[in-house]
């Protein structure tokens, strides 16, 4: 017997995203890579950046970033930094390519940073699968 599934662009698409996504979270809980991203965050970005990416008076809110670029666009900024200049302000991201406790781990803060723009995971110290 032949069975033949069909699929749909919405069906794909949406498995396509599944398969992407570079955290897990089960019952609340956050893998090993996300909260070990969350750590790194919380070291070398919350003084601009504010507590859980959510944004300061002078640096974006990395929440609302990360749903509107890819991983590959993320680690680019984060390690060669970026300038925005237009009227009213000039921003600017410095490069973080040379410090090694944020480029040995920029996958880890991707999944933490993802799994907030996503809406899966709530501010503050994520609970760890296995506490």
């Amino acid at each position: 017997m032949l069975i033949v599934l069909a699929s749909t662009p919405a069906s794909r698409a949406k498995a396509d995203q599944e398969a992407e996504k570079p955290y897990t979270i089960t019952d609340g809980k956050v893998d090993k890579k996300t909260f070990n991203g969350w750590r790194r965050y919380t070291e070398s970005c919350l003084r601009c950046h504010g507590p859980d990416g959510a944004g300061s008076s002078y640096a974006p809110s990395l929440v609302d970033s990360v749903k509107h670029m890819s991983q590959d666009e993320f680690n680019e900024v984060v390690v060669n930094g970026r300038t925005n200049v237009n009227a009213a302000s000039e921003n600017v991201m410095p490069p973080f390519g040379e410090v090694e406790d944020v480029v040995s781990y920029l996958d880890d803060i991707w999944a933490y940073l993802k799994a907030r723009a996503d809406g899966v995971l709530g501010r503050g110290r994520p609970p760890r699968i296995g506490d």
